[in-house]
């Protein structure tokens, strides 16, 4: 199959061990990430991808994967861009709270809650490249809270992503907790500086590469009380893949992502505390057995082309949009021509 697949960003989607205790223009680049290991996944499927990045790269992409900077029509089906010619799919990582309607029926979600949040059954969970990351069955004594803190959309996103909870738990608790994930702005960023420093914890600001594989793979578990209906947030399956527990809110998908032989779902401060004095019962091996069956990206390469065939097969074309409504996601690119 010939494949393009758009994304808004310059290859790679991520590089450097990250800005440490300072600001980034984007604290998250999670949906670029995923559409890296897409194409590499595909290609190595055997099918031909063209990657359609108008900032172009700096770095050789994979094996079997073209760089294009503007659209081509000799493919099969475009992904992330619109199309009136060729059948095409756009992946939606955030719950559509602008969209009007129901959402154009092929667009496939992230996850199956953001699906059926929406209306549909058209869903693939974010894979994630197993060599990235590090696992670990020792682990030190500490827990870890790792998210973006600010995005463009939502700039109080500390707060939808649960810090207040994580740094009371850990105290009530009595254990150690590292906070990691950076701001947009000065004034955010120095208001969760503060909030760790009150409350005990170790901040570490932005962290990627090697040093946040090293975090993640010594930490007892991820604290994850989200408040938002996430899609499929990539850092649970960052967790697991590093034999971590991942102990959340019940919000989303996280019931769907995290079953009891990794991990706790809680839905009060009651559970949680039970949650963090019982983690050590997860096996590691567990977390990363759970991780590679689902959160693979040859896995989520293999689920596209099935969503590909469905598309290709059904000849439908959904009336053209402009936008994804999500900051952080590529836009759709139109080539009605």
């Amino acid at each position: 199959m010939r494949i393009l697949v758009a994304s808004d960003h310059r290859y790679p989607a991520e590089t450097g061990q990250g800005n440490g205790l300072r600001t980034h223009p984007q604290p998250s680049g999670a949906p670029s990430r995923v559409h890296d290991w897409l194409v590499k996944g595909l290609a190595e499927l055997g099918h031909d991808v063209f990657y359609l990045l108008e900032k172009g790269a700096e770095a050789p992409l994979p094996p079997g994967v073209t760089l294009v900077t503007e659209p081509i029509q000799e493919v099969d089906i475009f992904h992330n861009t619109v199309s009136s010619l060729k059948p095409w799919v756009h992946t939606q990582h955030r719950f559509a709270d602008d969209l009007s309607g129901a959402p154009p029926a092929n667009w496939i979600f992230v996850s199956s809650s953001l699906a059926r949040s929406h209306g549909s059954d058209r869903f693939v969970l974010n894979g994630i490249d197993p060599h990235n990351y590090l696992y670990s069955a020792h682990k030190e004594d500490y827990f870890l809270f790792l998210a973006a803190m600010q995005g463009r959309r939502l700039h109080h996103m500390y707060f939808n992503k649960g810090l207040d909870i994580a740094l009371s738990l850990s105290q009530t608790a009595g254990v150690p907790l590292v906070v990691a994930g950076t701001t947009i702005n000065t004034a955010t960023f120095e208001h969760v500086q503060h909030m760790c420093r009150t409350h005990g914890a170790t901040y570490v600001g932005d962290v990627r590469g090697s040093r946040k594989a090293e975090l993640l793979a010594g930490a007892r578990a991820l604290i994850f009380p989200t408040r938002l209906n996430e899609g499929c947030p990539l850092v649970i399956a960052e967790a697991l893949m590093s034999g971590t527990p991942v102990i959340s809110s019940d919000k989303g998908p996280c019931p769907e992502l995290i079953s009891a032989e990794v991990g706790f779902v809680c839905a009060n401060q009651h559970e949680y505390l039970h949650a963090i004095h019982h983690v050590d019962t997860i096996a590691p091996q567990a977390c990363r057995d759970k991780a590679l069956r689902d959160h693979h990206y040859l896995k989520m390469a293999a689920d596209y082309v099935q969503e590909y065939e469905r598309e290709i097969g059904s000849h439908h074309h959904a009336p053209p949009i402009y936008s994804t409504g999500y900051a952080s996601d590529n836009r759709i690119t139109s080539i009605n021509r």
